[in-house]
C-alpha cells in the first residue's frame, strides 16, 4: 500500500511538532506518545448531543441520511498514478481542495464525481505542505454542488460529525463520531517527498478516518465542512491502534489557504510562526537529542535580528525546553507572528538568554 493509499499516521502530541521558518524549512513527525501504527478499523458513533450550533435533538437522531444527502454530491474521489484520496468541491468553476499529501508529486489527476460515473481530468492549481492543503481543478465543472462550509472556530468537544470520503476507494462512505478537542498540535510523518506538514490547530474526531478518506469532508449535523480529514493517531510502544483519534484541518484555515492558491497560485500569507533559521536536532554521544543547532540564518530575518548564528545550540523557548527541533516546532505552533519569545542558547560554552520577535513562515 502506497503514501496516498493509507491514511496519514501521524506521531502525536498534544505538544508536539510544527513549522520552523527559515528558508521555507518544514520539520515533521512528534517526538512523544503515540507513536504513528495503522489507522483506526472500527467505528465509533455518539449519542452525545452536539453544541448549540445544533438542535439538542440531534445527539438522539436515529439516522443521519438527510445530512450525507446534502454532502455526499460535494466530496469526490481524486486518483493520481500514487494512490487514492478525496477531495471537496469549492466552487462551480470546478475548484476542489484536497490535502497536499493526496496531490502528491502529481500535477495531474482524475477525479469521480458522485453520479458520474465518467472520470473527469483535472490539474493542480497549487500545494501548500506546511499545512498539508492543496487545490486542483478539473476541467469540466459542469454539475458539481459546492460543499458549504461552517465556521470552524465555532467548533467545540461534543458536537457530533460525520466524515465524509472514499475509503479503501469504497466511493461516498460515511462514518460518525464526535469533537473530541479542538487545537491540537499534531505533526504528520516524514516521507520520501520532504518533511511531514504540522497542523498546529488540529480538530480531533472520534469519527473513523480510514485509509482513502484523507481530502474528504468531516461535517456538522447541519450538513456544514468544518474540517478536512487528514491523519489518525497510533498508540504507544507495541504499535496497536489508537481507537477513534483522528485529526482534520479546520475549515476556516482550508478554505484561506484554498483562496490564496486559487488566487495566485501560492500562499502569500502563511499565519505561521517562524525564527529565520534553518535548524537541526543535535545528538550527544550516547545518541540522545542535545538540543536544536541552528545551520543557518536567513539574512534580514528573525534569528539574524537577535544575533543568533550558525553553531547556536537552542536549548529552551519561551520557558519550555527544546532537546530536539520538534519541541521547538511545538513552541511556535502555539505562537503568532509578532510575538516576543526568549530563547535559550548555548555558545562557544556560554549560556546565553536572547529575545526575538518572531516573524512568519515564508509563503509557498
Amino acid at each position: 500500500m502506497n503514501r496516498t493509499q493509507r491514511a496519514r499516521r501521524a506521531a502525536v502530541a498534544l505538544v508536539a511538532a510544527a513549522a520552523i521558518g527559515g528558508g521555507g524549512v518544514a520539520v515533521g513527525a512528534a517526538t512523544a506518545a503515540p507513536t504513528a501504527s495503522a489507522a483506526p478499523a472500527g467505528a465509533s458513533v455518539s449519542t452525545a448531543a452536539p453544541a448549540a450550533s445544533a438542535a439538542a435533538a440531534d445527539g438522539a437522531r436515529a439516522s443521519y441520511a438527510d445530512v450525507v444527502r446534502q454532502v455526499m454530491p460535494s466530496v469526490v474521489l481524486i486518483s493520481t498514478t500514487e494512490g487514492l484520496g478525496s477531495g471537496v468541491v469549492l466552487d462551480r468553476s470546478g475548484n476542489i481542495v484536497t490535502n497536499a499529501h493526496v496531490a502528491g508529486s502529481a500535477t495531474t489527476f482524475k477525479v469521480q464525481v458522485p453520479g458520474d460515473p465518467a472520470p473527469r481530468e483535472a490539474t493542480l492549481v497549487g500545494s501548500y505542505r506546511p499545512d498539508d492543503l492543496a487545490v486542483i481543478r478539473v476541467s469540466d465543472p459542469s454539475g458539481l454542488q459546492p460543499a458549504k462550509f461552517a465556521d470552524s472556530a465555532k467548533a467545540q468537544a461534543g458536537d457530533v460529525v460525520l466524515a465524509v470520503g472514499n475509503p479503501l476507494g469504497l466511493s461516498s462512505s460515511v462514518t460518525s463520531g464526535i469533537i473530541s478537542a479542538t487545537g491540537r498540535v499534531v505533526a504528520e510523518p516524514a516521507s520520501a517527498d520532504g518533511p511531514g506538514a504540522t497542523l498546529p490547530d488540529a480538530i480531533q474526531t472520534s469519527a473513523p478516518i480510514n485509509p482513502g478518506n484523507s481530502g474528504g469532508a468531516l461535517v456538522t449535523t447541519a450538513g456544514e465542512v468544518v474540517g478536512i480529514p487528514t491523519l489518525t493517531a497510533g498508540s504507544l510502544g507495541n504499535g496497536a491502534q489508537a481507537q477513534g483519534i483522528g485529526f482534520a484541518i479546520p475549515s476556516n484555515l482550508a478554505r484561506d489557504i484554498a483562496k490564496q492558491l486559487i488566487t495566485s497560485g501560492t500562499v502569500t500569507n502563511s499565519h505561521r510562526a517562524a525564527i529565520g533559521a534553518q535548524v537541526g536536532t543535535m545528538t550527544g554521544q550516547d545518541g540522545t537529542p542535545a538540543g536544536v543547532g541552528i545551520v543557518s540564518v536567513t539574512s534580514g530575518g528573525p534569528a539574524d535580528r537577535a544575533g543568533l548564528r550558525p553553531g547556536d545550540v537552542i536549548r529552551a523557548a519561551g520557558g519550555t525546553a527544546t532537546p530536539d527541533q520538534q519541541a521547538l516546532a511545538a513552541v511556535l505552533a502555539a505562537a503568532h507572528p509578532g510575538e516576543k519569545l526568549t530563547l535559550e542558547i548555548d555558545r562557544a560554552q556560554q549560556q546565553l538568554s536572547v529575545p526575538l520577535t518572531l516573524g512568519e513562515l515564508p509563503a509557498s
